[in-house]
């Protein structure tokens, strides 16, 4: 029977003649004499060589298959796809603008480098105490296939988000060809974009990191919690210096990469995000008795040079329990002191007197406090160029009842306390230098701004039309606080300052105080105002604001002396 085995072992070739084996070597040339003289071979079978055939056909089929789908079948889907990945658009990016200072320092650039991909990475100074000013953004977002679904730099807060109209620029495209290799072999520019504009800021950048530093500073001596100070220009209403502790790192923000850091702003009780200047509330305490001095000379509540006792205290009969008197406190006994001096040693129980009125003494009374803390900026925002700002609180009866009840009448005490600036008074260090700034330059109540005004540029302000020998006044005053008075620390040789000091006790057990420090220099013709808070440091610490002001004027004496002239 035939099988498989038997046609494998049918003979399928010839003999073979031993003299077709066995050659003369001698005769060949190049002959292995190493190898056997010969061998026989076989020929392919015709089984191998059906095999071969199959194969050959069977590969065929699916060529002829595969070349019919692709040039009939779905011809137009794969033209498409050839069009799209042989042309393509893409994105180029805007460089934003550049941020400057005062004296042309950039505090915000742009990264070129290639390595970062398709857009420029902004690249934030680290000088100290910028970061609540300039912000930060969040960069342009792609896919996992190199889409960008988000094709803008996202501002985040600060300059850049103010200012991100103008910062921003506009994006350009791009048409690119590719071969089948996918090397680019031509480029089309579209549509060039157009970079962002620059900005110069008011800001010194070298005044901002000494009052940072300072801040920083005293704040671990005296477990301050937080702080903001601000340094304006009074006659431009420019921002030189507006400083918040603590801060967050702008890089850091933008990149992203750093979870532990960022959770650490996040989680931090004492928010690094908050810019304290424009949107921290504060008690103001005795550094509102400048403005109240204004109030009692405008209304003519008392001749600046009259004196009143002040024993250490004031002692308002009760007419519910005539043996037990409300008594309000002053800080120390200052024995007679007359307006100026009042403002000089900061005397409660004067501002309590003529603020409430005692006795023979008449008071301003509580809406003429009102009147002259709005008139010189306090409850309203300033309009300054960010986000974030408060308008802050001036207590009245109608605000004492919305809070507390309609039941809850208006008392001669909480005038007292009003007029030394306690109470629920809140305001921002803003709100403060601009009010100072006001009683330095006569009467103007500037409009502070963070922007560097060009030549034209006029300030605008609100006028405060109050007497100019009043102003006078209450600056001798202010000036006294410092020769004198509360404020020694500031009597420089290198320039002349005039300061009002303020402490404002926190809490049910007054364990905790802010410190306060305004003024302004020179103090014989003016040309800045500033303020510094402290927050929530300890009730007997000996560590206030005043030294912070003291270490930043000491810096800009050796570093800025232009600043003083």
């Amino acid at each position: 029977m035939w099988s498989f085995f038997s046609f494998r072992s049918k003979k399928q070739y010839k003999d073979i003649a031993p003299d077709e084996i066995f050659l003369d070597s001698q005769n060949l040339p190049d002959f292995d004499i190493y190898q056997f003289e010969g061998h026989i071979e076989k020929p392919i079978s015709k089984w191998s060589l059906s095999l071969l055939s199959l194969l050959f056909i069977c590969v065929g089929v699916v060529f002829v298959y595969k070349l019919w789908v692709l040039q009939v079948a779905e011809s137009s889907q794969y033209a498409m796809k050839s069009d799209n990945n042989r042309l393509a658009d893409s994105i180029i990016f805007a460089n934003r603008g550049v941020i400057f200072d005062r004296n042309e320092t950039p505090l915000v650039w742009n990264d070129l480098n290639d390595k970062n991909g398709d857009f420029a990475l902004r690249v934030y100074a680290t000088s100290s105490g910028l970061s609540t000013i300039l912000g930060y953004v969040k960069y342009p977002t792609k896919d996992a296939s190199g889409f960008y679904y988000q094709t803008t730099y996202i501002p985040k807060d600060g300059i850049e988000k103010i200012y991100d109209s103008v910062l921003s620029g506009k994006n350009g495209a791009k048409m690119t060809e590719t071969n089948a290799r996918g090397k680019e072999t031509s480029l089309e520019i579209v549509e060039y974009p157009h970079d962002g504009e620059n900005i110069h800021l008011s800001i010194d950048a070298g005044v901002q990191k000494s009052m940072y530093n300072a801040m920083l500073d005293y704040a671990s001596r005296a477990g301050y919690r937080g702080g903001g100070g601000v340094i304006m220009d009074v006659h431009s209403g420019e921002i030189i210096a507006m400083a918040s502790f603590p801060e967050y790192d702008s890089n850091t923000l933008s990149i992203g990469s750093d979870t532990e850091k960022i959770k650490s702003y996040l989680t931090n009780k004492n928010n690094p995000f908050l810019n304290r200047v424009i949107g921290g509330l504060y008690t103001p305490g005795s550094i509102a008795k400048p403005v109240i001095a204004m109030g009692v000379l405008t209304e003519k509540i008392i001749n600046p040079r009259k004196q009143i006792l002040s024993t250490g205290s004031l002692s308002v009969p009760n007419p519910y329990n005539p043996d037990k008197p409300t008594v309000f406190r002053d800080w120390k006994a200052h024995g007679y002191v007359d307006l100026r001096e009042a403002i000089a040693v900061s005397s409660n129980v004067y501002f309590f007197e003529v603020g409430g009125g005692f006795g023979d003494q008449k008071g301003l009374g509580i809406s003429n406090i009102e009147k002259y803390m709005r008139m010189f900026g306090f409850g309203e925002k300033t309009g300054i160029e960010s986000y974030g700002e408060k308008a802050g609180v001036i207590p009245n009866p109608a605000w004492k009842k919305s809070l507390f009840g309609k039941e809850e009448e208006w008392r001669l005490g909480d005038t007292y306390n009003t007029s030394i600036g306690q109470y629920g008074v809140q305001v921002t260090p803003l709100q403060a230098v601009r009010a100072i700034g006001a009683i330095a330059n006569n009467g103007k109540l500037l409009y502070p701004t963070l922007i560097k005004p060009n030549t034209s540029y006029e300030s605008l302000s609100t006028p405060v039309p109050l007497a100019e020998s009043d102003f006078q006044i209450v600056r001798e005053g202010m000036r006294m606080t410092v020769t004198q008075g509360t404020a020694k620390s500031l009597n420089f040789p290198f320039v002349k300052v005039a300061a009002k000091t303020g402490t404002a006790e926190l809490g049910p057990t007054k364990s905790l105080v802010n410190s306060w420090t305004v003024g302004f220099f020179p103090a014989d013709n003016p040309k800045y105002a500033f303020a510094v808070v402290m927050e929530k440091g300890k009730a007997n610490n000996q560590v206030g604001a005043t030294l912070i002001m003291k270490d930043v004027l000491e810096w800009m004496n050796l570093n800025a002396p232009t600043y003083f002239e």
